[in-house]
């Protein structure tokens, strides 16, 4: 298990992603990007080519291979642990092959149930995540009679797919997907129990930043959510997550730091 909470730093080789969309579309910018956040404190690197903000369209898989393996190759050369962030087993298998470490798939084996066969057959950890539809149709009324309990069953379900399919059980990681198919109450809600999804004995990955929970509980802009992002971040280590996925690194790694340092004093 962790010995201390773990930050994940984002880099989207997309044109298209909600926060930082185009700016690291160009490789060199990417790969520079993702060795600057394991510089400030990044545990993990999380590489995705394909958006997966509401309202995004898929991407073929030919272009998804094109934007992230280079990016990947540099990066995990340079010693960073890799994730990869992709629905797709072709992606996974070739991320995993150019040094990736942990496939982050955001659909849980639904687009793709190959991708745990991948996850198996490499050793790599996954980290499956709850999303209701798909990010397309996603934010369109998502309805739960109780989202803390249908989150959790159905991620204990992927777990069980997981462990099934030959993935160890300390290499599968849970994600409640904050901002993928729920309202701002039904963030709120997960977040508020987190202990409840962290008390099942899997790492509990979360991915906070800069989400649109934050803008609307706020009225701030996606450039003005460190703040937000840091309370939420400070809240999630209080309540024992063990990975935060973030975009501001460096100021996330302290903040988390200094919770770790009040937790355990």
């Amino acid at each position: 298990m962790f010995d201390r909470v773990h930050v994940m730093g984002v880099v989207n080789v997309t044109p298209d992603s909600f926060s930082d969309g185009g700016r690291f579309l160009d490789q060199t910018s990417a790969i520079d990007h993702s060795l600057k956040l394991a510089e400030e404190g990044a545990d993990i690197v999380d590489i995705g080519g394909e958006s997966t903000r509401p309202g995004a369209e898929s991407v073929d898989t030919a272009e998804e291979l094109r934007r992230v393996i280079p990016v990947i190759e540099k990066v995990a050369s340079e010693g960073v642990i890799v994730s990869v962030d992709t629905t797709k087993s072709e992606v996974a298998l070739a991320a995993l092959e150019a040094g990736a470490a942990i496939v982050n798939d955001v659909s849980g084996f639904k687009f793709d149930p190959k991708i745990a066969t991948v996850a198996a057959d490499s050793g790599a950890g996954i980290v499956v995540m709850h999303m209701k539809g798909e990010p397309r149709t996603m934010q369109k009324d998502p309805h739960y009679d109780d989202v803390v309990a249908e989150v959790r069953k159905e991620l204990l379900d992927m777990a069980d797919k997981a462990l099934a399919s030959g993935i160890g059980r300390e290499a599968i990681a849970l994600d409640p997907g904050i901002g993928f198919g729920k309202t701002t109450e039904h963030n709120l809600q997960l977040l508020r129990w987190n202990t409840t999804l962290v008390d099942d004995g899997f790492p509990v990955v979360v991915g906070p930043s800069r989400k649109s929970f934050i803008g609307l509980t706020l009225d701030l802009g996606v450039e003005e959510r460190v703040e937000g992002t840091a309370a939420v971040v400070a809240w999630l280590v209080a309540t024992g997550a063990h990975v935060v996925r973030v975009h501001d690194v460096k100021e996330m790694v302290r903040v988390v730091r200094m919770t770790e340092a009040i937790k355990k004093s």
